[in-house]
């Protein structure tokens, strides 16, 4: 295909993107779009149905054949609008049009394994492994006023924000506004925005506010999630293949939620408190992993959730029945599988050579990497979706 038909089947995708959310945010529904990295003044006219959409995207998907980034984005974008229309693929299947990986899962031994290595780290901090890890842990970390968090996480994105540019290479701009909600919803923090400002939400319903955890999501949201979708709004500026609109649903969330747990081990891996977190967070992933993989093969909730005490003993049925819930929405269903997938390879890219490392977080930084383009720049990383049970 031709750069000029290039162009012209990306700015009708993205013309279709937009008028999908517009509908969906019309009905109250969950976005489309996450990030606009090329946002319109302009009041976008809403489709008229989501099988409107459905029909434009295959028509779309037809003329970008050959063109694997254009194509890859509307098949992931297919796959999810029709899971909204009733469609249920097989999960590996799901997972891979949509996030870009497989999922095969983790052995038993393995996520036993890094368990170990979790509680040794929380063990350093004088934190034990029981029914009251999570509040022990609170305590550690140095509990926080609902008041004082938002500047306490302003403050930490300014403090680290330098070395995040140095290790990245990024200049571009950003401008952070932080909000807080109160939603019944699975998250704590989120983050999403357009151009080069960002919005912070905190959860009141969800988060836990302590001096670590200020840190941990300026690293995680701000620093990671924003600034890196910010110097994507930056490369837009120049000629892109790829549709300038970030969706959960999406190649790059592998990329986007992996680096953005991890990123500490990059640029602080001298904070003890922190990276215990992240081996916490490590483990943690690699459990909800097993239980949306059990949901798919069949496996009774009652063992699901017996097995989900096990391996996490502080977790009340609350906890765990969203967890298990979560797993059942379409959107849900391949988005939070991005994060057991992506934090798993960026632990262990943490360990590898410096010059591996640097030339990942630069590009990362530069170009929403899928994960195949993740396995084409450390071809001896672990697998991406992990290696099979």
């Amino acid at each position: 295909m031709e750069l000029l038909d290039v162009e012209t089947v990306r700015d009708e995708a993205e013309s279709a993107l937009r008028a999908w959310h517009a509908y969906e945010v019309g009905r109250g529904c969950a976005p489309v779009i996450d990030f606009d990295c090329r946002p319109m003044e302009e009041e976008i006219e809403p489709a008229r149905s989501r099988l409107d959409v459905y029909r434009r995207l295959i028509e779309l998907r037809e003329r970008a054949e050959g063109v694997d980034c254009l194509a890859g984005r509307l098949d992931a974008d297919i796959a999810y609008l029709g899971a909204l229309l009733g469609e249920h693929r097989p999960l590996a299947e799901y997972v891979q049009v949509t996030q870009g990986c497989g999922a095969a899962g983790w052995s038993a031994e393995y996520v036993t394994a890094i368990g170990e290595r979790a509680r040794t780290a929380l063990a350093g901090l004088g934190v034990g492994w029981g029914a009251v890890t999570d509040t022990e842990l609170n305590e550690a970390e140095g509990p926080l006023d609902l008041d004082a968090a938002p500047e306490e996480i302003r403050q930490a994105s300014d403090r680290f924000e330098p070395a995040v540019r140095k290790a990245t290479g990024s200049t571009a701009p950003f401008e952070l506004h932080i909000e807080t909600a109160d939603v019944d919803a699975y998250w704590a923090y989120w983050l999403d925005g357009a151009g080069n400002s960002v919005r912070l939400r905190l959860n009141l319903r969800n988060a836990v506010f302590t001096e670590v955890g200020a840190r941990r999501f300026a690293f995680h949201e701000v620093l990671g999630h924003g600034l890196q979708s910010s110097s994507w709004t930056e490369t837009v500026k120049g000629s892109v293949p790829w549709v300038p609109l970030m969706s959960v649903h999406a190649l790059q969330q592998v990329l986007l939620e992996g680096l953005a747990q991890t990123l500490p081990l990059f640029i602080s891996p001298d904070d003890q408190a922190l990276i215990a977190r992240i081996r916490l967070d490590h483990y943690i992933q690699l459990v909800r992993a097993e239980l949306h993989l059990g949901l798919d093969d069949g496996v009774p909730i009652r063992d699901l959730a017996d097995h989900a005490r096990r391996r996490v003993p502080w977790w009340r049925d609350a906890v765990i029945a969203d967890a298990l819930t979560d797993r059942r929405d379409p959107q849900l269903r391949t988005y939070l599988w991005s994060y057991p997938a992506g934090i798993d390879w960026f632990v262990h890219l943490a360990d590898a050579d410096t010059a591996t490392q640097s030339e990942v977080l630069r590009a990362a930084y530069s170009t929403p990497l899928t994960p195949a383009d993740l396995v084409s720049l450390w071809p001896d990383g672990p697998v991406i979706g992990g290696p099979g049970r």
